[in-house]
This record gives C-alpha cells, sequence and structure tokens, in this order.
C-alpha cells in the first residue's frame, strides 16, 4: 500500500470507531477518547517505537537516539474531539508525528535524540470546561481544583474519569511532572486550520505565529425580575434585552479591536433562559451565558477584561439588572519560538511546498509547552468547513505535505545517517 493508503487507512479506523452520527465523539477521558488512544498506541507498537503513558494517561511513542540523555524533539496533538466533531481536529497532529517517525525509518536516517510523537489527553475544554488538562497535568500545572470539576455530560469530576481511564490521581494532584522543558529540544504541533484562511489563500500549508491567550466565564449569570409581559418598558429589570445589549456591545469592542488592528475573538457559546421559569407570557428575570475572549497580546487581553467587565457594570445600571460572572478561567498568550518558526519555513521552502505565517485562532496545548518554557511553534493544515463539526475537509494530499514539512525539520533538528 502507498503512504497515502496507510494514512488514509489510519484516519478511516479511528472515524470508524468513534463514529457518532456524520462526525465522531471521542470524548474526553471516557470510551471515545480511550478507543483512540488504544488504536494509537497500537499502531505505534507495530512500527518498533518505544510506548509510556504518565501519570494523566498521555501518550508517548518514541524512535530511540543515539544520545538517550539528550534533549528530545517532541511533536503530537490531540485525540478528544467535541461531541459530533470532525476526525481530523487532533487526531491529524498525532498521525502526522507517526507519519514523520515512519519516515526518518525508511530513509535509515538516526536520530541523534529521541524524537517522540505524543497523544496528549484532554485538549477540548468543553467537556470540564478546564483549558489543557492533559498538557497542564504533564508539567505539573493543572489549575488547582480542576479535578474537582464536573462533565458537563455526566456530572462526575475529572478526578472519577481519569482514574477510570488509568491515571494516577494521587500523582496528579500532587502537581508531579511526567515532563520538563529542559529535556525537550522543541515541540511543534501539526492541527488542521480551524478558519478557511488557507482554502482562501489556494495554500496547503502554514506555519503558525503563535496561539491566542484567553479568559473565560463559563456561567455568566444575568439576574433581573420576572413580570407579567404586559409590563410597561421603564418598569422592566428584563434579563434578556441586558444579555443582548451585553453581545453587542461585545461585538462593538471587537469591532474597535479589528480596526485597530489587534485581532482578537469573542464567543458566547451557551444563552438561554432557565426552562423551568421562561414563559410566552413572562418577563425573562434571569439568563445564564458563556463567553470565551481571546487575543494575541497579554497586554490586549487585558485591556479587553477591562473593558468587559464595565460593559456589564454599565449594561446592569441601564438595565436594572445584575451580573454574576461565576467563576474565572483563563490561559496565556504562546507566540512561537522565531527559530522553530524561521526553521519551519525554510522547511518548506526547501520542499517547495508553498506555505504562509498564520496566526492560530484556536487554543492548543502547545501554549502550555510554550508557557513551560519549550521552543514551541504549529504547523497548519488546509482544511475546508471549519472544524468541530462534522464537515471538516482535510485532504490527504494536503496533510502529507505537511508532514513532509515536519519530517524535514525533524531530519534536520535530530539525525544523522546511519552507520
Amino acid at each position: 500500500m502507498s503512504q497515502k493508503s496507510d494514512v488514509a487507512a489510519l484516519f478511516d479506523k479511528l472515524r470508524a470507531g468513534s463514529r457518532d452520527g456524520d462526525g465522531v465523539t471521542r470524548d474526553t477521558y471516557g470510551p471515545g477518547e480511550e478507543f483512540a488512544h488504544r488504536l494509537i498506541a497500537a499502531h505505534a507498537e507495530n512500527m518498533g517505537l518505544e510506548t509510556r503513558r504518565d501519570h494523566a494517561a498521555n501518550l508517548f511513542m518514541t524512535l530511540p537516539g543515539a544520545d538517550r540523555n539528550a534533549p528530545c524533539l517532541m511533536t503530537g496533538s490531540h485525540l478528544d474531539s467535541v461531541a459530533n466533531g470532525g476526525n481530523f481536529d487532533g487526531a491529524a497532529g498525532v498521525i502526522a508525528g507517526l507519519v514523520a517517525i515512519g519516515s526518518l525509518q525508511r530513509l535509515g536516517l538516526r536520530p541523534r535524540c529521541d524524537v517522540t510523537a505524543a497523544a496528549i489527553r484532554a485538549e477540548e475544554s468543553v467537556w470540564f470546561e478546564v483549558s489543557y488538562i492533559g498538557s497542564r497535568s504533564a508539567f505539573g500545572v493543572l489549575p488547582a481544583g480542576a479535578l474537582e470539576a464536573k462533565r458537563v455530560d455526566t456530572g462526575r469530576t475529572l478526578a472519577e474519569h481519569m482514574a477510570e481511564c488509568g491515571a494516577a490521581i494521587d500523582d496528579v494532584r500532587a502537581g508531579k511532572a511526567s515532563l520538563e522543558a529542559g529535556s525537550i529540544k522543541a515541540w511543534v504541533e501539526l492541527h488542521i486550520e480551524q478558519a478557511p484562511q488557507l482554502v482562501a489563500a489556494s495554500l496547503p500549508v502554514a506555519v503558525g505565529t503563535g496561539v491566542p491567550g484567553n479568559f473565560r466565564y463559563p456561567q455568566v449569570k444575568i439576574v433581573g425580575e420576572y413580570a407579567h409581559v404586559g409590563l410597561p418598558r421603564r418598569f422592566r429589570r428584563d434579563a434578556v434585552l441586558a444579555a443582548s445589549e451585553f453581545a453587542v456591545g461585545l461585538d462593538e469592542i471587537w469591532k474597535k479591536s479589528d480596526a485597530s488592528a489587534r485581532p482578537m475573538a469573542f464567543t458566547i457559546g451557551r444563552f438561554h433562559t432557565d426552562p423551568k421559569e421562561h414563559a410566552l407570557t413572562k418577563v425573562a428575570g434571569a439568563l445564564t451565558l458563556s463567553l470565551d475572549v481571546r487575543a494575541y497580546d497579554k497586554v490586549h487581553l487585558a485591556e479587553l477584561e477591562s473593558a468587559v467587565l464595565e460593559l456589564a457594570r454599565d449594561v446592569g445600571q441601564r438595565r436594572g439588572v445584575k451580573f454574576h460572572l461565576g467563576a474565572r478561567t483563563s490561559a496565556d498568550v504562546a507566540p512561537s519560538h522565531p527559530d522553530v518558526f524561521a526553521k519551519l519555513i525554510d522547511s518548506a521552502k526547501m520542499l517547495g511546498i508553498p506555505a504562509m505565517p498564520l496566526a492560530s485562532p484556536a487554543s492548543h496545548d502547545t501554549a502550555t509547552f510554550t508557557v513551560a518554557g519549550v521552543p514551541s511553534a504549529m504547523l497548519f493544515v488546509r482544511n475546508a468547513n471549519g472544524s468541530h463539526n462534522p464537515r471538516e475537509a482535510m485532504e490527504i494530499d494536503d496533510f502529507l505535505q505537511a508532514a513532509a514539512v515536519l519530517t524535514y525539520w525533524l531530519a534536520a533538528e535530530a539525525t544523522s545517517t546511519a552507520t
């Protein structure tokens, strides 16, 4: 079989084992993610790679180098997905790592250091509303209290789900680290693009300039007053109108930010009244929403949060409602390491593969590696129809071009001709 056929077959196995309607569901620390990890581990073992799982059940697949004590090169991504998501988000990066290592094996190139492909757990924060669970656990920096976070569908804690998947919860809770920045020479994560920028540019590959930081308020509650549907406007404390004004105000902040060439994004992913209380003939007295705000500059992100809090205060006063923001989570801005970025650009040029720089609109485990002090960057693959939906449309030919860039970079950084 050809490399293209082999890769397509592996993606097909992933899809078949986690199919959910038209899409896939590889639930974080659940049966879907577990299936994917078993499949990928078996594939790596068939390649002759060393496999190990750490205390958070992250999977590491290693081609041993001549110097086992030298800082390793690492690549990879995640295998979990959102509910009814696409087959390529995350998985493309894990499989690309195995493709690259397989290419090194076929070329007879012996690494000077270990080369490791990683399948990181729990990147999709939708399940527990905690960012980067697997990678933060690996570096021993999972936030205090995260293990008590409840999965949105089961209501059971992260600790319970992790334990069922073989994690050593006491080690996670104690902040044990299985990865240290000093032991990793560099990290590169390949991922599908999640906005159609490569599609628009008619290019197969991009090199990431950085990962945005974010702040999140998963459970914002706006409390006004329930009232009769005929209540005149001047007496109303309408939670829906307050929430709507808040959303429009956020959009104005976004417009101003774009106009000043300071990219950002906000998303209200949930927006609902209480089904036990709302009615056709009631003014809504309460509404719950979620808020994610992200940007590429630390100072800008702080300014945005101040603007959001001021907007909530202003809308609350005008509308006679109270904003209860609830728990806050955040992730740091993570610019690509200039040396790794430049070498990936050069790798694409040497291979004659057209590529462009691209800022990631989404969060990735690469941010955890960057914040930990590991020189890091990303590769993106052209993908139509966005992500987090069943219509992800990555072409295998584009994937193989991106994997070739990754392979070239690995070969240049970590290998010499076998003797």
